[in-house]
């Protein structure tokens, strides 16, 4: 009778996730729902953003990555007033066919963060979890998108457009507080928290059509929301052993 006695190891086994902290590159899908306050709450309402981002985790869960976010809402505050100008006495815009046009408003933007954060084991089911802090720092840009079906209205087409978007860009910095979670198993991992996001942007355009001037506004805005990660971490998991006979 022949014996053997081999030990095999699964293809991407390395660590054990259960017994210690681990190094481990994270690539993440997150989502954010979103109040303003400051001045751009003055122009908007809630809105979403959906993003992702890449970071690194230490074997002192520390953790250091960027962030990329699409923002977008449908609240926009006094949208029709922007066309007063262009306008019947009634609110309505007429298009190039003599019909009254249908103008929607959205908020349209984006933010790019780098991020650097700590996760500190509490109430845990393993080293790599527990309430996680974060914070960072880069660029938010947002604007009123208005939008006509169709494009049958001139006088919102193309370059005539921006002198009504209110374009906002510049720095802004974030911070969370939330729970990160990675299961032993490698099967659910998330983060969930709330988030506070400070911007300071300037106008970018010259001249505002419904006002006739030109101006130089800055804005000194706030987000608040809460905040979900999709976590895919990249770490080996232990080796398993196989005993054949």
């Amino acid at each position: 009778m022949l014996f053997f006695l081999l030990m095999a190891y699964s293809g991407i086994s390395q660590v054990s996730l259960k017994d210690s902290s681990i190094f481990t590159t994270i690539i993440y899908a997150t989502y954010s729902y979103q109040f303003p306050g400051g001045d751009l709450a003055k122009l908007y309402g809630s809105n979403s953003s959906i993003g992702g981002g890449l970071m690194f985790k230490t074997k002192s869960n520390w953790l250091i990555g960027a962030e990329g976010n699409f923002l977008f809402g449908g609240s926009v505050n006094n949208g029709d007033s922007l066309l007063k100008n262009i306008s019947t006495p009634d609110g309505f815009i007429i298009d190039a066919n003599g019909y009254y046009a249908n103008i929607i408003y959205y908020e349209r933007g984006y933010s790019i963060y780098f991020k650097l954060g700590k996760i500190i084991p509490v109430l845990t089911p393993n080293p790599n979890s527990g309430i996680t802090i974060m914070a960072g720092g880069g660029y938010l840009q947002n604007k009123i998108r208005i939008n006509n079906p169709g494009n049958t209205a001139y006088q919102i087409l193309g370059d005539y457009k921006k002198g009504y978007d209110r374009l906002n860009s510049g720095f802004a910095v974030n911070g969370s507080l939330g729970y990160t979670y990675f299961s032993n198993n490698r099967l659910v991992n998330f983060y969930a928290g709330f988030e506070f996001i400070q911007s300071w942007t300037k106008n970018k355009r010259e001249y505002f059509f419904d006002t006739g001037k030109r101006e130089n506004i800055s804005y000194s805005s706030q987000f608040y929301g809460i905040k979900v990660l999709w976590i895919i971490p990249l770490y080996k998991r232990t080796p398993k052993q196989y005993y054949l006979y």
